[in-house]
């Protein structure tokens, strides 16, 4: 099975770029007053293509799947734990549970590779591609044609869905270490820079957990293309959420990208084709130690830095009012000449 990236547009015209600066110039503020606001309503406008901006039934996908490199002892946590809060999500006790309730996102739970069997429930979407990764410190995470049928599966998730606006979040114990690896493979980030404490590990523990990746990444050396160093050292999680961004993209779709795991999905897509960027709001920046790096490398500012290192797609919503506000002010804030008010003097 081979996977073809869907077709994607980017967003840049010149002409109407200018005229949605235009606007955005001509309300009644000084010039640039609403700061980073201004530079998300001016995205929103291109994606959209108007400056009418309407932000319809958005959607919260949360990937989870299980890490064959858990076995190495990287995280605080055991296993067990991606699928007991699979559950807590389908029950609705999680954080992204809360979060999504009160702001209004539809919420599923995709299993995308969890090491256990999940009973068919409301909110869940079946797409195991099998139960966990391989440990990649003894060989490849997925098999070539698994990698193919993930990104594949994340494109035809995304698809069901409807909406405009779509957040992507994830759950995997260990998926810390296979962001950590793809940033090294695909940015040049040296492992000592971009390994973090993920779940909350000592000095002596993260110590071990830059020990076991240096490991994982010799032993992959030849997996240098995108497409290749996700099999060899990603999750079936971060491969879907791949699938189901660049699938969004070339829908004209919102994407709102979390923090450091779903940055790792973006930083493949990104690979694999570069104007999925145009259509990314990259919505906080992560705790995570390697996750600013990913975002310099990227070329990406995030909207928030509020410390946070959960995942699950917390920080996508977190910053969901600024999207909304970025919009009802291009779409309902007057202009100097609509209000009669006097622009600035020309000295």
């Amino acid at each position: 099975m081979n996977f073809s990236p869907p077709l994607i547009d980017t967003t840049r015209n010149a002409d109407l770029q200018a005229r949605l600066q235009h606007n955005i110039d001509h309300k009644t503020k000084p010039l640039g007053a609403l700061g980073q606001l201004e530079d998300l309503a001016l995205q929103l406008g291109l994606i959209q293509r108007s400056d009418n901006i309407e932000l319809a039934q958005p959607q919260m996908v949360v990937f989870a799947a299980d890490h064959g490199i858990a076995a190495e002892g990287v995280s605080a946590f055991p296993q067990a734990v991606t699928v007991q809060m699979v559950g807590n999500m389908l029950a609705g006790g999680a954080a992204i549970n809360v979060l999504a309730r009160q702001h209004g996102f539809a919420l599923r739970v995709v299993d995308a590779g969890v090491a256990s069997d999940i009973a068919d429930q409301p909110g869940l979407i079946q797409r195991k591609i099998a139960h966990g990764t391989q440990n990649i410190c003894t060989g490849p995470a997925m098999q070539e044609a698994q990698c193919h049928a993930a990104l594949q599966a994340g494109c035809d998730v995304l698809k069901a869905l409807p909406g405009n606006v779509v957040a992507f979040g994830e759950m995997g114990i260990a998926n810390t270490s296979a962001a950590t690896l793809l940033l090294h493979r695909l940015a040049g980030v040296s492992l000592e820079d971009a390994t973090g404490r993920g779940t909350g590990l000592s000095d002596s523990q993260l110590l071990h957990k830059q020990q076991v990746l240096a490991r994982a990444a010799a032993q992959h050396p030849n997996a240098l293309e995108p497409m290749q160093a996700l099999a060899a050292l990603g999750g079936f999680e971060i491969a879907m959420m791949t699938g189901a961004m660049l699938q969004a993209a070339s829908q004209r779709r919102v994407i709102l990208v979390d923090g450091f795991i779903a940055g790792s999905a973006a930083l493949v897509a990104h690979a694999l084709a570069p104007q999925v960027k145009d259509y990314m709001v990259f919505c906080h920046r992560s705790a995570e130690r390697g996750h600013h790096l990913l975002l310099a490398h990227l070329q990406a500012r995030a909207l928030l830095d509020l410390g946070l290192r959960l995942g699950e797609g917390t920080g996508a919503l977190l910053a969901w009012p600024l999207l909304q506000s970025s919009a009802c002010l291009m779409r309902e804030m007057a202009s100097f000449e609509s209000a009669g008010v006097s622009g600035k003097e020309q000295v």
